[in-house]
């Protein structure tokens, strides 16, 4: 696994040029406040996949009960994963995972990890589009004059009609070209769009309830939850998710962020490790408001997992679009940064050329329906795939210098590959990825084989691939410590650790006409609202009629919030930038 220092060093040499993350420690004057992280969580974790994973807990049979309690324990354990796991070490080093990662693993393996992180997030930004489309078909079948487009099947793998290509193709590109061109501008759209996305799923949930049946007190609406919604039953699948298969979904669902470690890079910014908690606004906003409504709203439909008839049919015209901007606001960060990943093997293109690529590879991908329609089995495989890289980190941060090991001690013998990193890694693939799945069953991994489900192999692979990385490297004289070295070398990011938080710019003052336009907006999320209880409060008979009049004001206050929202971020930032 070694080769020549000098050949070493100038492989290494040539790789550090093809990185663009962060190499320092982040300076004390740089650091957030918490509204900073609540915002970024709360933002990002309500995105165009909650209308997916929703109306699928629904198809697969999980029961209300399971869902309300599963969702409600997975959760706390995601935030409690960010907060122990990830956060801490973020603040300690003050590095992205992927630099800090190069210092334990090794720069040729953290090539490879790269490569693997950018193709998942291209099936991940295929998801999105994939989402978006749906909203799109819906909307063109509206339109006599064009052709029908067949939206796919739950069961389809492969594209199901022409119209279906033409429309990925078309987001796609969008998608593709925001990504190339606006990425700033379209993140500060992304922070508008966050509010009013979340309310279109309280409002459509909220407005869709009476369409399930009759309920006239607390006991009524429990007993449609557990009969027309969550009903316990297995779905058309033949799939059935009990308490724990959800708890352990809402945990792993964003593994490779936590246990795995990626958000390292968001909270290298934190003053203190504690604002780890504030991933629990993104996790009980979206991955428990949001997943609940979705599955009241898909419930509807039936059997079919269609996001844009599921919108449509809830909240109507603003339904749709709220579809439509949750997967492109999810998919063009999600195209950037593997777009940036990517980089590590194309050092001389321009970026705008990389991220063309991957948004190429990303809109193929997206021309197959499974990618969405088995969107819950990608994510366990998403985590998976980067989680045992997480375990190996945690292990020499924390567990090696308290067992005489030496921290970071294949940057210190200037490897190329970290062996004992690369065995683990690839052990826990072997013993645990879904090989089956690919192979219809004519293959089986050894967890499959012991019959642990899919959204249970993360936990044991996780302490597999601890373990096994800590003996591998007690056999290893280079990992042992030695007398007389420091335990980390000078530039392992602690200088970055402590420091007060950056005062930051000084309130924009702004005119009445901005305050006039946040008002607007502020107040037309309200009626949003209010329309939905309208919907909800009133006599059966005439519920269809107020569902009509409730799309169409809905579009009306959906018009109204955007002119001004928009009008008071572009404002804002317009008087930022001045002060």
């Amino acid at each position: 696994m070694t080769v020549a220092r000098s050949q070493v060093d100038s492989i290494s040499a040539r790789l550090d040029k093809l990185y663009e993350f962060e190499r320092e420690p982040v300076t004390a004057d740089k650091l957030h406040d918490g509204r900073y992280f609540a915002a970024m969580f709360a933002g990002e974790h309500v995105a165009g996949t909650e209308f997916v994973i929703g109306a699928l807990f629904v198809q697969w049979g999980a029961g209300a009960r399971d869902i309300l309690l599963g969702l409600l324990l997975g959760n706390l354990l995601a935030v409690l994963s960010w907060t122990f796991l990830c956060a801490p070490i973020a603040v300690r080093v003050r590095l992205t995972l992927y630099w800090y990662a190069r210092r334990i693993i090794g720069p040729g393996l953290t090539v490879v990890y790269n490569i693997v992180n950018a193709l998942l997030y291209c099936c991940l930004a295929a998801a999105m589009i994939g989402v978006s489309a749906s909203a799109v078909i819906m909307a063109l079948n509206g339109i006599p004059q064009l052709p029908y487009v067949k939206h796919p099947a739950m069961t389809d793998v492969y594209p199901n009609s022409i119209g279906w290509v033409l429309v990925v193709l078309m987001v796609g590109a969008v998608v593709v070209l925001l990504a190339i061109a606006g990425f700033k501008k379209l993140s500060q759209f992304a922070a508008v769009c966050s509010p009013w996305m979340f309310l279109i799923f309280i409002v459509g949930a909220v407005a869709t309830l009476p369409k399930l049946g009759e309920f006239h007190n607390l006991a009524d609406l429990w007993n449609l939850a557990q009969t027309r919604v969550w009903t316990g039953r297995p779905g058309p699948t033949g799939t059935h998710l009990g308490f724990w298969h959800v708890t352990f979904f809402a945990w792993f669902c964003n593994l490779a962020m936590h246990v795995g470690l990626s958000d390292m890079a968001v909270f290298r910014y934190a003053r203190h490790w504690t604002y780890g908690f504030y991933s629990a606004f993104g996790m009980y906003l979206g991955h428990y408001l949001a997943w609940i409504c979705a599955g009241i709203m898909g419930a509807v439909l039936g059997n079919q997992l269609n996001p844009g008839q599921m919108a449509y049919s809830a909240a109507g015209p603003a339904g749709l679009l709220c579809v439509l901007l949750a997967g492109w606001t999810t998919a063009n960060p999600t195209i950037y940064r593997a777009g940036l990943a990517l980089q590590i093997v194309t050092p001389n293109w321009p970026r705008w050329l990389i991220t063309l690529v991957a948004g190429a590879i990303t809109t193929v991908v997206a021309l197959f329906p499974a990618i969405f329609m088995k969107l819950l089995d990608f994510v366990a495989i998403y985590g998976l795939m980067l989680m045992p890289i997480g375990a190996i980190i945690v292990t020499e941060h924390w567990v090696f210098p308290r067992v005489g090991l030496r921290p970071y001690w294949a940057d210190r013998e200037k490897l190329f590959v970290n062996p004992a990193a690369l065995i683990s890694w690839a052990g826990v693939l072997i013993l645990s990825f879904p090989i089956e799945q690919f192979t219809n069953g004519r293959f089986r991994c050894p967890m499959d084989l012991l019959g642990i489900h899919l959204f249970f192999r993360w936990l044991p692979g996780w302490l597999l691939a601890a373990i096994s990385y800590l003996l591998i490297a007690r056999l290893m004289p280079a990992a042992r410590a030695r007398p007389g070295e420091p335990p980390e070398p000078e530039t392992s990011g602690r200088s970055g650790r402590d420091g007060p938080a950056a005062s930051g710019p000084r309130a924009p003052k702004m005119d009445a006409a901005v305050w006039l336009a946040g008002a607007a907006a502020a107040l037309s999320l309200i009626a949003c609202l209010v329309i939905a209880l309208w919907v909800f409060a009133g006599p059966a008979a005439a519920y269809e009629a107020r569902m009509a009049t409730y799309k169409t004001l809905l579009m009306v206050c959906t018009l109204i919030y955007f002119i001004g929202a928009v009008y008071w971020e572009v404002r804002r930032e317009q008087a930022r930038y001045e002060s």
